[in-house]
């Protein structure tokens, strides 16, 4: 039981230093593109600044599964890695199919798995909250 407590909360230190790191880059970016996101017209602009931040969402979530699937497949947990991409992904966005589960000596794993997609899901639901309200704010500040 410890072992699996221990590597899974390695796996989730690793997504989060993945999805923090990605909340600087994305922060880079939105600085680099504020001068461009300001100047009319804005509504267009304010949607490829949402769409920009969803498809840097997806990356992330991408990455996030794809740690856990390494991991599963590397500790031999599944014999595919198919397996354990697909695995990883329903665990980790909490859907939990049912068809393919995890051995009884990494059970723990599916429920940190879930537990780490909840708080990525909740982290990149903030960003994306917050990047639509700086931009606002900012195509608002420089009108006059």
């Amino acid at each position: 039981m410890l072992i699996q407590l221990l590597l899974g909360s390695a796996i989730m230190a690793a997504t989060t230093v993945v999805a923090a790191l990605s909340l600087w880059g994305l922060e880079a970016f939105l600085a680099r593109i504020h001068g461009w996101v300001i100047r009319p017209p804005q509504g267009p602009r304010l949607v490829a600044a949402v769409v920009a931040v969803m498809l840097w969402t997806l990356v992330v979530m991408t990455a996030a599964v794809w740690i856990w699937a390494l991991a599963l497949w590397a500790l031999g947990v599944f014999v595919t890695l198919e397996a354990s991409v697909y695995f990883a992904l329903v665990a980790f966005t909490t859907l939990g199919f049912g068809d393919i589960l995890l051995p009884l000596e990494w059970r723990l794993l599916g429920g940190l798995a879930a537990a780490n997609g909840l708080l990525v899901f909740a982290l990149l639901a903030a960003m994306l909250v917050e990047t639509l309200r700086q931009t606002r704010l900012r195509q608002r500040g420089d009108r006059g």
